[in-house]
């Protein structure tokens, strides 16, 4: 969507501070020994006192309200109560939500108490990555420029990044234009940036994979088959003539960069 009133950006920053905390108190909120199932009823919790409604759940008829993934799954992992959460395993929350007709859209990976099998560079390289990307962009940029830079900078950290999970348009619905914000250099690509427009922009960081597949018959879970871990970050951000604006910045996941 474009920003084209004050009532706009209030709306859409309320969509995304609901998202951004829910966020962050889910990953505060987390322990070794729970279910993922556990862990989003909390989160489900947290979007309804904001009076927020999960967008995965009213988009798609997702089986859960946010999408948790664990170790060799990389996205859209659906909660569930078989899968306990233990120390030192690398946990990704995709938290997106509609409030009052705006959508918003984030999600983090973080590693699980104590580093017991040394993901946190990993964790931190995709934060370190997304914050870049996103303060290089403003109107006019080139889309394949973000992800060439968000692909050399993964290569310099000595990682791969996936090409079938991108960033997109939000706003006045989950997924608008631009339908692809991807995380390597598409050529083909020549869309740019436009001044006032709301994305999501997110990394795909990966130890070694290219690619996310099908998890068994579930419909939904993507993982890698190599094996890999991927450590995924995400805003929603309204971009302008300079520095952008974070609207989902309450989900702290660059403290401490």
């Amino acid at each position: 969507m474009s920003i084209t009133s004050q009532t706009d950006l209030v709306n859409i920053r309320k969509a995304s501070e609901a998202v951004a905390l829910t966020l962050r108190q889910m990953r505060d909120y987390a322990r070794p020994g729970m279910t993922t199932k556990e862990l989003d009823d909390y989160g489900a919790a947290r979007l309804q006192s904001y009076g927020a409604r999960s967008a995965p759940y009213l988009t798609y008829g997702f089986p859960g309200h946010t999408c948790i993934s664990v170790n060799h799954d990389v996205a859209h992992g659906i909660p569930s109560n078989k899968v306990v959460l233990a120390e030192g395993d690398l946990v990704n929350i995709d938290v997106s939500a509609e409030l009052n007709g705006y959508w918003a859209d984030n999600g983090g990976s973080f590693v699980l108490g104590r580093d017991l099998h040394q993901r946190s560079a990993l964790v931190d390289a995709s934060k370190k990555i997304l914050h870049k990307a996103i303060h290089n962009i403003r109107g006019g940029v080139r889309i394949a420029d973000i992800g060439r830079l968000i692909e050399t900078e993964a290569r310099k950290a000595g990682y791969t990044v996936l090409r079938n999970l991108v960033g997109h348009g939000i706003g006045r619905a989950l997924h608008e234009a631009p339908h692809e914000i991807p995380c390597y250099y598409d050529r083909h690509n020549h869309e740019r940036f436009r001044k006032n427009s709301v994305v999501a922009v997110e990394t795909f960081i990966s130890t070694r994979a290219t690619m996310a597949y099908q998890k068994n018959n579930d419909g939904w879970t993507l993982t890698t088959r190599d094996k890999s871990f991927v450590a995924q970050h995400e805003h929603t951000i309204v971009i302008t003539d300079g520095a952008p604006i974070i609207l989902t910045e309450a989900n702290q996941v660059w403290d401490n960069l």
